[in-house]
């Protein structure tokens, strides 16, 4: 683990959210595992990075009660009952936009499924993310969540913003943008309830 890794840490930490660092996906999964305990319930959020690195069938595969938005079927309205049931989760788990440097947590979010939990509801909230999303300051943050992760993510999703297109934010005003609600998290009042865990790969926008 680096100087900066550490610094990160420790500033985490200092903000009331605790800070681990893996070096590999193995090391991650067995994490999560002593971090969520068999029988809870879990929710999450839609994550490139959670699927890249196997946390979801690592999910689907326990002993929990996995809140499974990518259920094949789900309807708009089965979607929206696994978001409320998001907020009394055991545990809520995520990606991240940015990780700046001073141990603050920043998402652009469509329609504050992802965010809201993060802020309230669940007893825990584990974020992952990869080294990627390490950026010096909110500032850096803003600018690598709307000109680099807005745009991938609108395609991936499928949206004909014209970020899509341009591959880069314009500010838009269309009916399907996906940049609506700007959330940064300085700190917590219940002390580690946000655990936020760095992987030295990679991973998602």
């Amino acid at each position: 683990m680096d100087y900066k890794m550490k610094q990160v840490i420790d500033n985490l930490n200092r903000n009331n959210m605790a800070g681990y660092y893996v070096e590999s996906r193995d090391e991650l999964l067995t994490l999560l595992g002593k971090l969520i305990l068999p029988g809870e319930t879990v929710g999450s959020g839609d994550s490139v990075t959670l699927e890249e690195t196997g946390v979801f069938e690592f999910l689907r595969r326990g002993d929990y009660i996995f809140y499974d938005k990518h259920q094949p079927g789900l309807s708009s309205s089965d979607k929206r009952e696994l978001y409320i049931k998001n907020f009394s989760a055991d545990t809520f788990i995520t990606g991240t936009n940015a990780v700046t440097l001073d141990g603050k947590l920043f998402n652009i979010d469509g329609n504050g499924s992802r965010v809201a939990p993060m802020i309230y509801g669940p007893k825990q909230v584990i974020v992952v993310a990869g080294i990627n999303k390490l950026v010096e300051n909110l500032e850096e943050a803003i600018h690598r969540t709307r000109q680099i992760a807005a745009p991938l993510d609108a395609k991936r999703l499928g949206k004909n913003t014209p970020c899509t297109s341009l591959g880069r934010c314009i500010d838009c005003k269309h009916k399907e943008r996906i940049c609506n609600d700007f959330v940064l998290i300085t700190g917590q009042f219940a002390k580690d309830r946000i655990k936020v865990i760095l992987l030295n790969e990679r991973l998602g926008f």
